[in-house]
């Protein structure tokens, strides 16, 4: 049994009822059982012996429904109509109405009485029932722009009370202004339910932004909440204002590509037929709105234009740039040269645009070409030059070898790490590579080649002195050096005699440096005696001290 929504005035809820006095209001729903309260639920009063509920028939006499001895378990049915089926009593003296009605929309009465009273408590009862959702029906095929048409119509059903239907476009409220705008509602009631159905008919002028215009239908109810149709679109009919003409193509357009006209106008229904005028020239499609340029090349640039069959002023104009990029590069391939010559590269270019080139050599990119009036061997190498547009890029190349007779450049000898070989370095240039003869044998250690720069190393271990040469040769020529090595046994004589020399010599340098100083020791000495008169010594030793220091 669900529940019911009791309506009581707060200055009716304290007071004591007296015969034939109201009690309030109870809201039943429809199809459910009603519950309506006797002295607002509550009647326990001293002495009680019966309860009784009554109501008023539908032409005003009293009508008995049921008795309640306080004594007995059971309720005794008066009721003769329809009822007698479907009354009974709750344990707090409430009425049950089982399969609420519009029918039972009445007043009924609870009578108490007691050993000291009796009460009368009325209570009217009410039925509401929430309507169905709301549908649109009736609808219009098609709008015209400017002309009031009947949209559609909202219908809700079986509500009570009758449900009020709001139209709404966008989610926003339309309001009948009596022109633009006109709303006509209509409420009729089921002759057997007493149930009200609600429909509203909508007469609207459409322009042509409603294209795309949502409609729908609210419909409010007590009962809520509101309850929202399904979303209508219309087809709105206006003439051509607009014809809009667009290329259709990837961009830039290259030499090359399609190219497509698209016509559009913004009437509706659109036009299926057009006119394009291409470079001066009518050309008429029906049933499509493109023309396709196949193959185009740079003649093709310059203004298109597309109309109306009917309307040749309603026109829309596009200008079409077809993108192009003409290079040359001289010289291309493999360019071979000798050393110091000059080479001249030549670049030319023809664009649509002012056209990028960047230069790369041997994939490293350079800041601009090297100056090629002398040619060096490090300017060998593979040269790319990158022409670019918008959309189209050109690559040309040339791989320059520089030739030249190879040159020795320097021939050095040192000790090895070990001290026990010697290691020859020969340093040459010269392109093609050169290749290297020693006139000894020995072991090749090391060979490198860059930028025509070639290094060749060899070890030997001398058992006498020799004299090395280092032989060069390529396909324009040789070149010869030689370098004296000797022995390890001669080269360490050799280092001995020098450090023999050396002593011999200092001894020498020392002991003339000890006569000189002794010699002006004496002669300091006999200037003093000269000049004291002072005797230092016989003539016989000043003779043996010059024979010692002659001999010194």
């Amino acid at each position: 049994m669900q529940s019911v929504i009791c309506l009581f005035g707060a200055f009716i809820a304290a007071a004591v009822f007296h015969p034939g006095s109201c009690g309030g209001t109870v809201i039943g729903l429809y199809g459910e059982t009603i519950e309506v309260p006797c002295n607002n639920g509550t009647n326990k009063p001293d002495g009680l012996i019966f309860t009784k509920w009554k109501y008023v028939k539908d032409d005003g006499s009293p009508g008995d429904l049921l008795v309640k001895q306080a004594q007995k378990d059971e309720a005794t049915v008066s009721a003769t109509d329809g009822y007698k089926s479907r009354v009974s009593i709750a344990a707090n003296s409430s009425l049950l109405i089982a399969q609420g009605s519009l029918a039972d929309q009445r007043i009924f009465t609870c009578m108490v009485v007691s050993l000291t009273n009796l009460e009368e408590y009325s209570v009217e009862v009410k039925v509401h029932k929430k309507p169905s959702a709301p549908v649109i029906k009736n609808n219009a095929k098609e709008l015209e722009n400017g002309k009031l048409t009947q949209l559609g119509e909202c219908v809700v059903e079986n509500a009570n009370p009758p449900a009020d239907l709001i139209w709404m476009k966008n989610n926003q409220p339309l309001v009948d202004d009596g022109k633009t705008i006109i709303i006509t509602s209509t409420i009729t009631k089921d002759p057997v339910t007493f149930l009200s159905s609600t429909s509203s008919r909508l007469q609207y002028t459409a322009r042509k932004e409603d294209v795309e215009s949502q409609f729908t239908c609210t419909a409010k109810h007590v009962m809520g909440p509101d309850q929202v149709s399904e979303a209508e679109t219309f087809p709105i009919h206006y003439p051509t204002e607009k014809v809009s003409l667009q290329v259709v193509s990837q961009s830039p357009i290259r030499e090359g590509d399609d190219v497509t006209l698209k016509c559009q106008a913004d009437g509706n229904p659109p036009p299926t037929s057009f006119n394009f005028n291409i470079k001066g020239k009518k050309v008429t499609v029906t049933d499509k709105d493109v023309y396709t340029l196949t193959g185009v090349t740079r003649v093709d640039s310059g203004i298109y234009k597309c109309s109306l069959l009917d309307n040749d002023v309603m026109e829309s104009t596009q200008f079409v740039t077809v993108s192009f990029l003409d290079v040359s590069l001289t010289p291309t391939g493999k360019v071979l040269k000798k050393l110091g010559e000059n080479l001249t590269v030549s670049l030319e270019k023809n664009a649509s645009t002012e056209a990028k080139v960047t230069w790369t050599k041997d994939n490293r990119k350079l800041d601009k070409l090297p100056d090629f009036s002398k040619l060096t061997y490090s300017d060998a190498g593979l040269y790319v030059c990158d022409v670019s547009i918008e959309g189209i890029k050109r690559s040309l190349s040339f791989e320059l070898t520089v030739e030249g007779t190879p040159r020795i450049t320097s021939l050095t000898k040192h000790r090895s790490n070990d001290g026990k070989h010697k290691v020859l370095t020969c340093e040459a240039v010269g392109s093609p590579k050169p290749d290297v003869q020693w006139s000894v044998n020995g072991t090749n250690d090391e060979m490198s080649y860059v930028n025509g720069k070639a290094t060749f190393k060899l070890t030997v271990v001398p058992t006498k002195n020799l004299t090395v040469s280092c032989l060069v040769t390529n396909k324009l020529g040789s070149d010869t050096k030689e370098i004296s090595v000797f022995s390890q046994k001669n080269e360490d004589g050799a280092e001995q005699a020098k450090v023999i020399v050396g002593v011999v010599v200092g001894l020498v340098v020392a002991a003339a440096l000890v006569g000189l100083t002794y010699w002006l020791y004496i002669k300091k000495t006999r200037q003093g005696s000269w000049k004291t008169g002072e005797e230092t010594g016989t003539s016989e030793e000043s003779k043996k001290l010059e024979e010692n220091n002659h001999k010194a």
